[in-house]
């Protein structure tokens, strides 16, 4: 068992996206969706101040345990997640849904008009070829999603030994010792609460 972490720098509900029972990983973060796999942990962080919004960095946002994995296309025509696909015209939840990529019947990646597209759904191509790095979501129904409300992490964890939990900057890293990611991993068992709990910070 592995765990990554990583700073959400926006928190839309998009990247994860927490809702209808499942919290996914299909968009941005590459690197993790490649490495990660069934049984790790993901955990997101916040992030410091900005505007009006306060200093997040020693909350989380959300932890997952990865529980599928799946390809873009399988992702796509999976009934269980057809409400993650993103509708512009309904509520916040619907719009920022990140079920958006397929290969097409020549092999061509479609991408859906959502938060990734540009204005009118014309292909973001910078996004695309991002996103489309790691051919693999990562899926979870064994997860904590706090959003803006996330608990603050306890000290002991920001140096454990000399280690910290978090990943200050962009990236992700996961290579902690397994005690830390033990005592971690019982102190999010320990919490009262599971699923979707509160609204992403950006909202």
């Amino acid at each position: 068992m592995r765990l990554f972490s990583y700073v959400v720098a926006q928190d839309f509900g998009f990247a994860p996206n927490p809702f209808y029972g499942f919290c996914t990983l299909a968009t941005c973060k590459p690197k993790i969706r490649k490495g990660a796999g069934i049984g790790d942990w993901i955990i997101g962080t916040g992030s410091s101040g900005r505007g009006k919004v306060q200093d997040r960095r020693e909350f989380l946002v959300y932890a997952m345990c990865v529980t599928e994995v799946m390809t873009f296309n399988e992702y796509w025509n999976d009934l269980r997640f057809r409400r993650k696909r993103p509708n512009l015209k309904g509520s916040l939840k619907q719009g920022y849904g990140d079920n958006i990529y397929f290969r097409n019947e020549t092999g061509d990646w479609h991408q859906q008009n959502s938060h990734h597209s540009y204005e009118g759904g014309k292909q973001n191509c910078h996004n695309l070829c991002r996103d489309t790095q790691a051919d693999r979501v990562l899926i979870s129904n064994d997860y904590f999603y706090w959003g803006g409300e996330g608990p603050k992490i306890p000290e002991k964890f920001l140096n454990y030994n000399g280690e910290d939990i978090r990943k200050k900057g962009s990236g992700h890293k996961n290579k902690f010792s397994p005690d830390l990611v033990e005592e971690f991993i019982k102190w999010l068992r320990s919490l009262d609460t599971s699923g979707y709990t509160g609204e992403p910070l950006d909202w």
